[in-house]
Formats: structure tokens, sequence, C-alpha cells
């Protein structure tokens, strides 16, 4: 009798330890793995509306050096290359850059590469359904952001090598809003022969980075935010001039850890103009009218958030 009570006990506590244990969080920290460990050479497009932008995505392991690349194929072209923890940008009509940083800026958000715990006091991990992908069997794991704020994003996850096949930012009534789409991907035992080149290539020197002690220094001391959503802290402000009429602009970045925000605050265009939105995919441009200046806000947020940081 004790030892059937010992069993019994043991089957109650089960589903506590199991609570402990997030199959979509764990999901997503093998596919941050996945990306940092496998060769592999992929495809992607990425549709916001009416447009679409092809993609080749490269990764390797070599030893201790890990290699990258990912290159728009559409128009002028635009290139990125990383050899470890430096990352180097080839931009039409300037010259390249490099610097240090362990992942490419481009179109995936960059902590789905790191440890997602990061961002779990502002977004619940949920495990969805399995479908099919690019030909390959694919999980779900929605990433739902806690508040109205922000957009949900899901991923559809390769339940074989763990690698991202497809994404989609999502509003809170199920609406895909972008979607970045593999239409190929090849895993192997080896590197592709281009990015083993890539150890022969030199690069740009990385550009010098300054700690930013204090944030709110610059043109922070100008302008305070009222409002912003939870989670929201300032990456860097500073002020330059625009290409667009040569006047300077007080720039502000913020970022939750997984959506990043920019703010521009400037003397308004010639002519007068109502404040509003425009949204391309899940990114909003809103520019407030505020008399002396304009404040424009950038973002894959929902316009209202836009507007009410603006």
């Amino acid at each position: 009798m004790k030892v059937f009570t010992f069993i019994l006990s043991l089957a109650l506590m089960a589903p506590a330890f199991a609570s402990d244990e997030n199959p979509a969080k764990a999901l997503l920290l093998n596919m941050a793995d996945a990306v940092h460990t496998r060769n592999f050479d992929a495809s992607f497009v990425v549709v916001k509306g009416q447009t679409m932008e092809p993609y080749r995505w490269l990764h390797a392991k070599q030893g201790d050096i890990e290699l990258e690349h990912l290159s728009l194929l559409n128009g002028a072209g635009l290139e990125m290359a990383r050899v470890n923890g430096q990352v180097t940008y080839f931009e039409p009509h300037s010259q390249p850059y490099t610097i240090k940083t362990d992942t490419i800026a481009g179109p995936i958000p960059e902590v789905l590469f790191k440890d997602i715990e990061r961002v779990s006091a502002h977004y619940d991990f949920v495990l969805g359904g399995k479908g099919r992908i690019a030909g390959r069997s694919a999980q779900l794991v929605r990433i739902e952001s806690k508040d109205e704020h922000k957009f949900n994003y899901w991923i559809w996850i390769d339940t074989e090598s763990s690698l991202l096949l497809k994404s989609a930012y999502v509003d809170h009534k199920g609406e895909m809003l972008e979607q970045l789409q593999l239409t190929h991907i090849s895993v192997t035992e080896q590197p592709a022969p281009m990015l083993l080149e890539m150890q022969n290539r030199s690069f740009p020197a990385a550009m010098p980075t300054t700690e930013i002690e204090n944030a709110s220094e610059g043109a922070g001391n100008n302008w305070n935010i009222g409002w912003l959503p939870d989670g929201f802290k300032l990456l860097k402000s500073d002020r330059h001039k625009l290409d667009l009429n040569n006047e300077l602009t007080d720039y502000y970045l913020y970022s939750d850890g997984f959506v990043e925000v920019s703010v521009f605050i400037q003397r308004p265009l010639p002519g007068k103009r109502a404040s509003g939105a425009l949204s391309s995919g899940a990114t909003t441009v809103y520019v407030h009218n505020g008399g002396g200046f304009d404040v424009s806000v950038v973002g894959n947020i929902p316009a209202m958030t836009a507007k009410a940081i603006a």
C-alpha cells in the first residue's frame, strides 16, 4: 500500500515538473543553436503586401570559425558577410564597412539567434500545430505579445534540422501582415565553397565601438518621450543631418529586445501636411506634425502604438 501511495504521489507531481519545461521555448532555443552550428544554404522571400524581396542565406561552422553570408538578390543588391564576431556590409553607392557583432542585421529578428528568454517578460511562447513548409515537416511556435501594443510573431521550425522555415508578423486578429518563406534549404555535412572562400577575403577593419555610459546624453537632452510600450528601453540617441533636406534631426532608437522602434524629430518639410501613418507589411511610419517640428516613428508596431509614441 505504501508503494502504491508513493507511485501515485509521483504521478500527481509529474505535471508540476513538466509545467516548468516550456516546449515552445525549448524549440526556439534549439533553433538558435542550429543556426549557429549547422552548415546550410537557403533561399527565402520576404512578402510585404504586393512586394516580394528574395534573399540567399548561407552559414557554416568550420572548426572554431563561424561563417555567414546574406544577400538581397533584387535591385542593386545588398551583401552582408560575417566571420565570427564581425559583420561587413556591402551596400550600393557606399563604401563597405565592418562592425563588431555576432549577428547580421537582416529581416529576421536578431533575438531568435540568441537566448529568447530575454524577452519572456513581455512575450509568451506557445506551441502551435504541425504543417509542411518547403517540402519539410514543420512545427509552429507562436511568440505572443502580452499586450496589444505589439504584433505577435509566428515561426515554423523544421522538425529535422531545427532551422527556421517560415515566419510571420501577425496582428491580434490573426492576420498575417508580413511573411518570410523559405523556398529552398540544403543542410550539408561540408560548408559551401563560397563560405570557405570568405576566410581568404580581406574585409575592412571593424569600426571602433564606444560604450554609451548614459544614453540620455546627446540628443536625449532635447526631448522627453512621454510614453512607450512596456519593455522598451533607449539603445542609442544622436543628432545628425538628413540627406533628404540637410536638416538636423534628433534620433532615438528603442527596443524591447525583440522589436526596434526609431524616433526622428526635425523641423518640418515645406508645405502643410496632416499627421498620419503609412504601412508596408508590419512596418509602420507615423508622422506627427507638431507645428514647429515633425515627429516620425518607424518600426514593426501597430499604427496606434506609433501614434501614441509620436
